[in-house]
């Protein structure tokens, strides 16, 4: 029994494959110019769930932060919340606006930040924290 009942399924599945198939290539030759506008469309839906994705990243929590290697590295609570938000792609502004300090105080943090770590670029700081552990 259970094989008939596979048999005419598989038959049926077959069928309206089949089927839809044959409309779907009647589709294509009736409205092709609509097609691929969908198609372009979709690219550009894509595109800019992707770049919005980019722009608008959440910025590092401290509970993120891992104390014990910051502790090692002699890297203070203010400077762990600097290398937080540059991690989170924030320039220098942004972050003093944040943290309610001047710009030129979070360029001592950030130069700071670079010795401790032995960097000398924003992004080298941040790998170098990574694989030490200071942020996730």
């Amino acid at each position: 029994m259970w094989r008939t009942v596979l048999v005419y399924g598989a038959a049926l599945a077959a069928g309206a494959f089949g089927l839809q198939w044959l409309q779907y290539r009647m589709l294509v030759r009736t409205h092709p110019v609509e097609i691929y506008f969908a198609l372009f469309a979709l690219g550009c839906m894509a595109l800019g769930a992707w770049v919005a994705m980019r722009l608008w990243r959440r910025p590092a929590s401290p509970a993120e932060l891992d104390p014990e290697a910051s502790q090692r590295l002699k890297i203070s609570e203010r400077e762990l919340e600097v290398l937080g938000l540059i991690a989170s792609g924030r320039s220098n502004k942004e972050i003093a606006r944040r943290l309610e300090v001047s710009p030129n105080t979070v360029k001592t943090h950030v130069a700071r930040l670079f010795e401790k770590l032995g960097a000398k670029r924003r992004t080298q700081a941040l790998l170098k924290a990574r694989e030490l552990g200071v942020i996730r």
